[in-house]
């Protein structure tokens, strides 16, 4: 179940694997690994902003494309 009451500007965690292309266990990772920090929400339902997702999805396209 999704938070209804995200901050504008952050992903749920659902939301930022399908940006991804990834799985949840991805997600979770990448938080893991240092690559994704969360920025709010719980530790069951953590957000992470828009910004910093889309610069990830960035660097991995780039680095996919080399």
């Amino acid at each position: 179940m999704e938070s209804q009451m995200i901050r504008p500007g952050h992903l749920t965690a659902h939301q930022t694997a399908t940006v991804l292309g990834i799985t949840l266990d991805g997600v979770r990772q990448l938080v893991r690994r240092g690559h994704l920090t969360r920025s709010g929400g719980t530790p069951r339902q953590p957000w992470y902003a828009l910004a910093d997702v889309q610069a990830l999805d960035t660097k991995r396209r780039t680095r996919d494309a080399a």
